[in-house]
């Protein structure tokens, strides 16, 4: 996509509202065609050149109710803007937001989080900026047409030798635009990396911490810092040289009025009013010609949004940024505005919602994956034809030593990790979107690091979901936390900070457990959960677990003994392909592995 493309989709969005906001500013800029003529008809008056018979009072009222009426105008301008800017940028960042919740969640975003943020942020702006400016120059073209017009036909010499030189002046300054580009594209870039390395820091207070490791990387913190300051002060100088430019035309032009008006007055084809008039119209001539600078900088900077936006995608078009999608900004989701009548608004919202809802399948009988793969593009390790089946209420352990693919496994499974090769099939039919398929109600998940929010605890269970009946509670026994519960100040409602800290990393993976618990579901994946657990714990845990559904279907990547001795079915991982299967007996005689694993177990204990 073309930046004039994104520009063009953009304002497509809402054509409607565009055009009211470029028809209200092109009216707001044509407003001072009037006062200019009335100050002409002002001073012609007072020098007995009078042409009107409005007399001086009367004019002096109509140039006050002109200024009323611009401030007006200006007023509903800003309203109509403001609304069309708002829907725009709001669009970007929900078809961004849409596209990165749809990607494998392992890979959902290619920066990091504070250098996301300078996307959805910076970027959108910027791109709201541009339009919103195209509005301006359009108004103002009109306004230098028609008052150009007037002013050839006072003296067409005195407009040209007037004007030409500030074209001049201003367009060599446009040249130099190129430059602020490259400059504004350095700056976004040095500002993401210190956002990145601010949410990394915040993110591993601890790590760096225990390594010691605070002066090196304040230092570094220190380093990109300086990089941007560098950064932004060449495009912050660049910009006030391009401002000053533009601003002091008007000053060029006062100038070269004076010294042109003198002789042409004395000659008598030059009246008073005639320079007032000039000068009037001198100041918005030369705001429109800026205006058009600052177009032209906008439309450029937001080719370096737009490619910015683009590498955010992933690979995937750009015109996703641009596609039409409802906001529901209001109670009634699609506007009258559209021509629909309320019965059309409510089927919008029905098949809107019916959209949105997650894929419901049969109840699992069969699971069944063939030839599953997947390869890290930066190191070339993954997982490589695996092959194995499930049956409704089994429980089946994948373990094998670290580095041996086994959460690689379970997030390629669940479409966290786009698969490269194979297929999984649910009772039989090919599962065709892993990523959109395995939630609830087919599969609730737990990670092997549980990711938890500064919120309260019973936020960070139902995630949004609506409490009903005693579920949470439910959810609460069978993750062995209700004890853990009724310690807490706030209980339910006790605040558990960034990242879950005010809990301990068994209260946090349990916290997790019951996250997943709280949403019934066909197939329950653990990768690990109970690495921060006791041995009586876990065994709790899964005790209540299977009083709590006898017919649960489960996939646990763990080697902890309480797992594997309870498993139907154990998947021994190792170099990223299945080494062995089989119950816990079978592969303590004919797998070293598991034996390693099994009796390595013991010794840890």
């Amino acid at each position: 996509m073309t930046t004039f493309q994104y520009l063009k989709g953009l304002i497509m969005y809402k054509p409607f509202r565009y055009f009211i906001n470029a028809l209200a500013w092109t009216i707001i800029y044509l407003a001072p065609i009037a006062p200019g003529l009335i100050t002409k008809a002002f001073f012609d008056t007072l020098t007995g050149n009078a042409t009107v018979k409005f007399g001086v009072w009367g004019l002096i009222a109509l140039l006050i109710g002109a200024a009323l009426g611009r401030i007006l105008l200006i007023i509903i301008g800003f309203i109509t803007d403001v609304h069309f800017r708002f829907r725009m940028g709001m669009l970007l960042r929900r078809n961004l937001l849409e596209h990165v919740l749809k990607q494998p969640g392992a890979q959902a975003i290619p920066v990091s989080p504070g250098e996301a943020i300078s996307h959805f942020r910076d970027d959108v702006d910027q791109s709201e900026e541009a339009v919103s400016w195209s509005v301006d120059v359009f108004g103002m073209t009109v306004f230098a047409l028609v008052s150009g017009y007037i002013l050839i036909r006072i003296d067409a010499q005195m407009t040209l030798l007037v004007f030409m030189p500030i074209v001049i002046v201003i367009t060599a300054a446009q040249l130099a635009t190129v430059r602020l580009q490259k400059y504004r594209a350095a700056s976004r870039e040095s500002t993401s990396k210190v956002t990145g390395e601010i949410s990394e820091m915040f993110g591993n207070v601890q790590a760096i911490q225990v390594a010691g490791a605070e002066k090196r990387v304040m230092e570094r913190f220190h380093s990109f810092g300086d990089q941007r300051r560098k950064a932004m002060l060449k495009d912050r100088l660049m910009s006030e040289l391009l401002d000053s430019v533009f601003s002091n035309s008007v000053n060029l032009g006062t100038g070269l009025l004076l010294l042109l008006a003198g002789t042409k007055m004395r000659a008598g084809t030059f009246t008073v009013g005639d320079l007032a008039l000039f000068v009037y119209y001198l100041t918005f001539v030369t705001q429109f010609i800026t205006n058009v600078g600052k177009f032209i900088t906008y439309f450029k900077q937001m080719s370096v949004s737009l490619e910015r936006l683009t590498f955010l995608l992933q690979g995937a078009s750009a015109k996703v940024l641009t596609m039409v999608k409802p906001l529901y900004l209001k109670t009634e989701r699609v506007k009258e505005e559209q021509g629909q009548d309320k019965d059309q608004v409510r089927n919008q919202e029905k098949d809107q919602d019916q959209e949105n809802d997650s894929v419901v399948a049969p109840p699992l009988q069969r699971l069944e994956v063939n030839g599953l793969s997947y390869t890290y593009p930066d190191t070339g390790r993954g997982i490589a034809d695996i092959h194995f089946a499930m049956q409704r209420g089994s429980f089946t352990v994948i373990t094998g030593t670290i580095g041996s693919g086994k959460t690689t496994l379970v997030r390629s499974l669940l479409g966290l990790l786009p698969k490269e090769s194979g297929t999984i099939a649910w009772n039989g039919v090919p599962v065709e979107d892993p990523g959109t398929f395995f939630t609830p109600p087919q599969s609730a998940y737990t990670a092997q690091v549980p990711r938890l929010y500064s919120d309260t605890l019973r936020n960070n269970i139902l995630l949004g979901q609506a409490e009903q009946g005693d579920s949470l509670q439910q959810a609460l026994n069978a993750a062995v936390l209700e004890f853990d519960v009724a310690q807490l100040p706030g209980g339910l409602d006790t605040v558990i900070g960034p990242r879950g800290v005010k809990l301990s990393g068994g209260q946090a993976q349990r916290t997790a457990a019951a996250r997943m618990l709280v949403r019934d579901a066909e197939l329950y994946v653990f990768d690990d959960l109970s690495s921060a657990l006791d041995v009586e714990t876990e065994q709790k845990l899964w005790e209540r677990m299977f009083q709590r559904r006898s017919d649960a279907t489960c996939l646990v990547v763990s080697h902890r003994k309480t797992a594997l001795t309870r498993a139907d079915h154990i998947i021994v991982m190792k170099d990223g392909r299945i080494e062995a299967e089989g119950t816990s007996e079978e592969l303590l005689r004919h797998s070293s592995t598991f034996r390693e694993l099994w009796y390595g177990d013991d010794r840890k204990a």
